[in-house]
């Protein structure tokens, strides 16, 4: 595995772990698997194979985060051990797989992240970092406005990633982004969409990047950090194989590693083009011996 120069804090992944209930595999996945999963951990994967120094910041529950952790330890993601655990259950999710094998992910259930409060340990640590990346669920959302108010944000460059746009109306992404450096949107919804052009409006007003992604269709890149830049990158389909699970994670992924080093949005986007058609080749977010030491638990009743 390459390594590169830098603390394992100088770059914070922040957020939700879950347990990922695949309630209907589609004739493509086992129905019933529960699986250690979420953004945080898919980019982390990621991360370990791009050499890239980071640590997670995140909360799994006492109660059932056996898996999580021991995913953790067998890929060696860095994380503040002392402060991983907390009681009650992990965070969780539904999944079901589409006839086209794009997945619908609904149901989400906060578990400790539902009044998550970062320690004075974390909030030392990520007052420290360079950068800050975080997927925005709603314990995360209420966190990250928590410390940008307390001026532990202050010097880190944040970016974040704010999903199918579900938790959002332009509005309220205007808000966020006013914490938020870097954003990306996965964006389900019609091109010519009047929430584009709030998204457009919110990155040329504040000053920011914001990346939204758009399937096989396009992406478009709203650079307002110096002279306002619109782009459209062109996205060429690719078989899927397995499933679009986590395709989204390995494009942010991979966007950020290259800009990072780069700073060259063109090269950004087809990086993280490229990771993320790799992973429509795999049936669940990651390659299967990701999980190989993992017995995938029974599907609990909630």
């Amino acid at each position: 595995m390459p390594t590169r120069a830098g603390s394992d804090r100088e770059t914070i992944l922040f957020g939700t772990i879950s347990l990922d209930r695949y309630v209907d595999g589609g004739g493509v996945l086992p129905t019933g698997d529960v699986l250690p999963g979420g953004g945080i951990l898919n980019m982390a994967w990621h991360w370990r194979r791009a050499g890239r120094p980071f640590t997670v910041v995140t909360r799994i529950g006492q109660a059932d985060g056996a898996p999580i952790r021991a995913f953790l330890e067998r890929h060696a993601i860095p994380h503040l051990g002392a402060e991983l655990v907390a009681p009650g259950r992990s965070s969780s999710i539904d999944i079901m797989i589409q006839p086209d094998r794009q997945p619908w992910m609904d149901h989400f259930v906060p578990g400790v992240w539902e009044e998550l409060r970062t320690s004075p340990t974390e909030r030392t640590m990520i007052a420290g970092a360079r950068r800050l990346h975080t997927v925005l669920v709603e314990g995360a959302i209420a966190e990250l406005a928590r410390l940008a108010e307390d001026g532990v944000l202050a010097g880190v460059s944040v970016s974040a990633d704010f999903l199918g746009f579900r938790h959002y109306t332009v509005d309220r992404l205007a808000e966020t982004m006013g914490h938020v450096d870097i954003g990306f949107i996965g964006w389900p919804g019609p091109e010519d969409a009047p929430e584009v052009d709030g998204m457009r409006t919110v990155a040329f007003e504040l000053g920011r990047l914001l990346v939204v992604t758009m399937g096989a269709r396009a992406v478009r890149v709203f650079d307002g950090r110096s002279k306002p830049g619109d782009r459209r990158f062109p996205v060429t389909p690719v078989a899927v194989h397995g499933t679009t699970l986590g395709c989204g994670d390995a494009f942010i992924a991979w966007f950020l590693d290259e800009l990072w080093r780069s700073d060259d949005v063109a090269r950004a986007v087809a990086a993280g083009q490229e990771g993320g058609a790799r992973t429509t080749s795999w049936p669940r977010p990651l390659p299967d011996d990701a999980y190989a030491t993992l017995s995938p638990a029974p599907l609990p009743t909630r």
